[in-house]
């Protein structure tokens, strides 16, 4: 089976009215996988798929509005009705788990073993579900934050999570089929010592072009810009088919 790309949300730094935070569905070669979790995408996601069937969940990092919809998951598989036939992998940076089982007030984590079965990731993580192949990079951004590189029978996607400008953000989406890409802000400040933290449309379209995508999807745009502007900005340096992701679409390549 081919990959398919399902947009559950798009919305940064908080959900709006039929717009959710981060969140996609990505299946192939057998498998589903929830990639981020924010606000409003755990509803999204069973519009598509039954949650309990997922095979993994993968987690981009830890700000609220990329993970904050485990803790709906949670609630789901273990006091719902959903629960899965074995824990789902999580694969989330590091301390993912005692931040979820900080919700709940509990200072422990093992009480989540029976829905959740959470795995570091790491800059290299590669893992195998059935066909499909998931390869996380560390990315640049303010926390420990990783893009994915999806393969599937010669179909690629990457997407950049929430990352600024970095080689290893272009390494990632070298050739690849569909980039999924945020386009977070208008214009890089001054201020910090890490550098920039999100991309602006320019940045995202130069890396879509230095990679040789075949096409980009604009995604996380933030307060700062439309949607529509994003896309046009990002799609006059990318030089390629250049869209925008809507909540509902779907993608097959």
């Amino acid at each position: 089976m081919p990959l398919t790309l399902t947009v559950l949300g798009t919305a940064s730094p908080h959900p709006g009215p039929g717009r959710p935070c981060s969140g996609y569905l990505l299946s192939g070669g057998g498998a589903e996988v929830w990639v981020d979790a924010g606000p409003g995408t755990f509803a999204a996601l069973q519009q598509h798929t039954d949650p309990a069937r997922l095979t993994a969940i993968w987690i981009s990092h830890l700000h609220a509005d990329h993970s904050a919809d485990l803790l709906s998951a949670a609630y789901a598989f273990a006091f719902g009705g959903m629960a899965p036939a074995a824990p789902v992998p999580v694969y989330a940076p590091r301390d993912c788990a005692r931040r979820l089982a900080g919700f709940f007030g509990r200072p422990d984590t093992g009480f989540l073993d029976t829905v959740f079965d959470f795995r570091d990731l790491h800059d290299g993580h590669d893992v195998r579900h059935w066909n499909l192949r998931l390869t996380a990079r560390a990315v640049a951004h303010d926390t420990e934050a990783y893009g994915l590189r999806a393969e599937c029978q010669g179909s690629v996607l990457a997407y950049s999570g929430d990352s600024g400008p970095c080689a290893a953000l272009t390494e990632l989406a070298a050739l690849a089929d569909l980039f999924l890409c945020e386009a977070d802000v208008d214009a890089h400040r001054d201020g910090g010592h890490a550098g920039p933290v999100h991309l602006t449309p320019e940045d995202a379209g130069r890396i879509a072009r230095d990679a040789r995508v075949r096409e980009l999807l604009v995604t996380h745009v933030g307060p700062g810009l439309t949607r529509e502007s994003a896309t046009a900005r990002a799609a006059a340096v990318a030089g390629r088919p250049t869209g925008t992701a809507r909540e509902g679409d779907t993608r097959t390549f």
